[in-house]
């Protein structure tokens, strides 16, 4: 049988591009930014500049170019789709996929749309956010998400937010589940038609078991989106078993 090689790959069996922010707080288990997580090859391609309060809470200027950049070098380099480890770049959703010759999935919070279509009568998605205070509309918009989706984030004062928007090198995980835990339950009593939660933060899926179980709710995060997207772009090919 002959081979032809079309498009040659400097990288070969990976599907997914991560552009990654630039940080040095743990990434445990669960973590997109922690290669373990994932249940094939992904190239991360860390942002220089790429700090995690200049990303959430100042929009992330001055710096989309540089991630739409990085992900055309990531697709020349072997990745077949792109993500991104924060979920507030939804903002530059259109910009990236746009320059890139590969689909991009920015963020967790594409979920919401599936999520109302698939909900029943009268149940509603919610998210779980590091910044509520930073979260708005245009994010939901950007989405493609209802602009009323109920935003609850964990404690601005509180361990996980610290660590995470002041990149902090050391994380109590417990305490940081508790945290998150705890805006989910917040966000439970506070919207009572609530039917299903997304994390928007890429951080959050460590403790998305944990959510369900406290809340007995689904809950999507980045977790759930990338192995939706790698999916598509790695069908499962199916064989009888052998006899």
């Amino acid at each position: 049988m002959t081979i032809i090689v079309s498009r040659p790959k400097p990288v070969q069996g990976a599907s997914i591009g991560i552009l990654m922010l630039k940080t040095r707080f743990p990434r445990i288990l669960g973590d997109g930014g922690n290669l373990g997580t994932w249940p094939f090859p992904v190239i991360p391609r860390v942002i220089e500049g790429a700090h995690p309060s200049d990303v959430v809470r100042h929009h992330a200027q001055g710096l989309v170019e540089r991630f739409a950049d990085a992900a055309c070098d990531l697709v020349a380099d072997g990745a077949d789709g792109i993500v991104t480890n924060c979920g507030f770049l939804i903002l530059h959703q259109m910009r990236i996929a746009k320059t890139c010759a590969a689909p991009v999935a920015s963020s967790s919070l594409l979920q919401l749309p599936w999520l109302e279509r698939i909900l029943p009568p009268g149940r509603r998605a919610g998210v779980i956010t590091v910044d509520a205070a930073s979260l708005d509309k245009r994010h939901l918009e950007c989405a493609g998400a209802r602009l009323d989706t109920p935003i609850e984030g964990i404690a601005s004062d509180g361990h996980l937010a610290r660590v995470l928007l002041e990149d902090e090198l050391r994380l109590d995980v417990e305490r940081a589940k508790e945290e998150v835990v705890d805006a989910a339950l917040r966000l439970q009593r506070r919207c009572p038609e609530l039917g299903a939660i997304v994390l928007e933060c890429t951080n959050m899926p460590p403790y998305a078991a944990d959510i369900g179980q406290a809340t007995g709710l689904p809950v999507y995060d980045f977790h759930s989106l990338v192995i939706w997207f790698a999916a598509g772009l790695q069908p499962k090919r199916f064989r009888p078993a052998s006899r």
